[in-house]
């Protein structure tokens, strides 16, 4: 018996039901198949070029910077501006994703792109995310090799991509997003959901940003 199987059955035994009770495992499949949404916050249902504009204003409300864009060939040079107004060295980590690598990188001549895992040395960090969320101004970016989570947290800067056309309401509509692009067996080990820079007033009550993580978040939204 595996040490799983020992949990289960411990849990089991508490519950007084056993592992073939066709009841209670129907009842689990129809709650996976079809779960419940809970009550949806008014504040992010909106459309268009309204429901971009609450994204923006929430993301730097929460210490964010925000720029927007005309279209994906746009960000390269937006990146390299935000590396010159921050006298940063012309140097990202990114990860292996395919809308970051179809833009033109190399038409900025002094930016190195680097591949991989995010190092210690590594000062800025460049992610695509799958989705932002109007209503507090949050990315979500799923773990893997496209935008390896080590990108998210290890540097002191992160930049991060997304598209407005991936910008819903509310944190609902893009789990279920993550639910329907991954599919049930298939999903991420982890979905992380940054909501600006890191920060903790653990000591003294102090805000302190990049206690756990970045120190700033700069946002790039795509409009094309």
């Amino acid at each position: 018996m595996s040490a799983r199987e020992a949990i289960l059955g411990k849990l089991r035994s508490a519950a007084s039901v056993s592992a073939s009770d066709h009841a209670r495992r129907e009842a689990v499949e129809k709650r996976l198949a079809k779960p419940p949404r809970g009550l949806i916050p008014a504040r992010g249902q909106l459309e268009g070029e309204a429901r971009i504009a609450l994204f923006c204003s929430m993301a730097e409300a929460v210490t964010a910077t925000v720029e927007r864009v005309g279209s994906a060939d746009d960000v390269p040079k937006a990146v390299t501006h935000y590396l010159r107004s921050r006298n940063l060295a012309p140097s990202v980590r990114m990860g292996d994703d395919k809308r970051l690598k179809r833009m033109d990188w190399a038409s900025q001549k002094s930016l190195e792109v680097k591949h991989g895992r995010a190092e210690p040395q590594d000062e800025v960090g460049v992610s695509h995310a799958l989705a932002g969320i109007a209503e507090s101004g949050t990315l979500a970016l799923p773990s893997g090799k496209d935008n390896p989570t080590t990108v998210n947290f290890v540097p002191d800067h992160h930049v991060i991509v997304v598209d407005a056309k991936d910008i819903a309401g509310d944190l609902e509509a893009v789990i279920s997003r993550v639910r329907r692009k991954y599919g049930r067996g298939e999903m991420p080990r982890v979905l992380n959901l940054i909501t600006g820079p890191s920060r903790s007033g653990d000591i003294e009550q102090t805000m302190l940003l990049g206690a756990h993580g970045p120190r700033a978040l700069h946002i790039i939204v795509v409009d094309g």
